[in-house]
């Protein structure tokens, strides 16, 4: 049966930079890659109904693994939905991400659901990979810097 994770966070700044953060392909490249990963965006095109490509390697074996998806629902510093599926047939199924943005007193709090991962990937993998991600993400979106 497949599982579902979730995640909250509250970053300190806005919620229309979280939201860059998750359809800009240099963005996404810099912080959505578990540490130990490299990743490249093949292909991204942020508008419903457009589709998205890339890849992470493991930067110690050099194996990698790709995946894509398409994006569902869009809405400027408040919500993005997309599929996530696996090249690789051992992983099988279509997963759904959730991330809903909501500003608050001090940033933006942030809610993420992964729906319909496969069995093969444990639920504690999905969440330890999460969090390195959305501490990348933290050093990306919570600096000011004006110049």
């Amino acid at each position: 049966m497949p599982n579902t994770i979730r995640l909250h966070r509250v970053l300190a700044t806005s919620p229309q930079k979280v939201y860059r953060a998750f359809i800009e392909a240099d963005a996404l490249a810099k912080w959505l890659p578990p540490n130990g990963f490299a990743c490249t965006v093949h292909h991204l095109e942020p508008s419903v109904g457009g589709t998205f490509k890339m890849s992470f390697r493991n930067f110690t074996t050099n194996e990698s693994h790709s995946f894509g998806g398409d994006f569902r629902e869009l809405v400027p510093g408040e919500l993005v939905r997309y599929t996530d599926k696996f090249d690789d047939p051992n992983l099988p199924g279509e997963m759904e991400v959730t991330v809903t943005l909501k500003k608050v007193m001090v940033g933006t709090e942030v809610n993420i659901t992964q729906a319909g991962i496969p069995d093969v990937i444990p639920p504690e993998a999905c969440y330890l990979g999460w969090q390195e991600s959305l501490i990348n993400l933290a050093k990306l979106v919570e600096p000011e810097i004006n110049q």
